[in-house]
């Protein structure tokens, strides 16, 4: 099973309909549109890029979903900025990390504002929420970004967080899942 599957998979099992959640990488929308089906017609969805161009593929996925746009707000801000947006508690917080498909991959994700993004998604979270975080270390940046949100995850785990890792056996650039669950 890929870990975008698993990712799902563990969020399904946290997410009620009506709640809020968040897509703290939005990329072509793949999560944002599953989030906005899981959560309902009375949920809300935040979805977070850097770049225009996601918003826009995320807005096309939603629009091909049947997914209503008031269901989703699409925020052009870095996901360490999330805190910023999202006041109520949430369900559910994912990760992509690295590039957007198709895009230019000079543009991903940074360690330091991933580690942010990840502190202040851990304090959104209900609890009983979930936060999910997709790694791919097979390009620039991605080994040193991978190792950064192991450290992080630990971190959350010394303080509740019970933890589970998805692929980080066998090679050093293939992709990995981290889940966090909140007690």
């Amino acid at each position: 099973m890929r870990i975008t599957e698993r990712a799902h998979e563990a969020v399904r099992t946290a997410v009620k309909e009506g709640e809020e959640v968040v897509d703290a990488t939005a990329g072509n929308g793949h999560d944002t549109v599953f989030l906005a089906k899981l959560v309902g017609a009375g949920g809300r969805v935040f979805a977070f890029d850097i770049q225009e161009e996601a918003l826009i593929s995320t807005r096309a996925n939603l629009e091909a979903s049947g997914v209503p746009s008031n269901r989703v707000s699409l925020i052009l801000e870095s996901h360490a900025g999330l805190g910023d947006y999202v006041i109520n508690p949430v369900a559910a917080v994912m990760f992509n990390l690295g590039y957007l498909p198709g895009g230019n991959h000079q543009i991903r994700t940074e360690c330091e504002e991933t580690v942010i993004g990840l502190e202040s998604a851990w304090e959104v979270i209900r609890a009983e929420g979930i936060l999910t975080v997709a790694c791919y270390r097979g390009h620039p940046g991605g080994q040193e970004e991978g190792r950064a949100v192991l450290e992080a995850a630990h971190k959350l785990a010394l303080r509740g967080a019970v933890m589970d890792t998805h692929g980080l056996a066998g090679t050093d650039t293939g992709p990995f899942l981290v889940v966090l669950r909140k007690g």
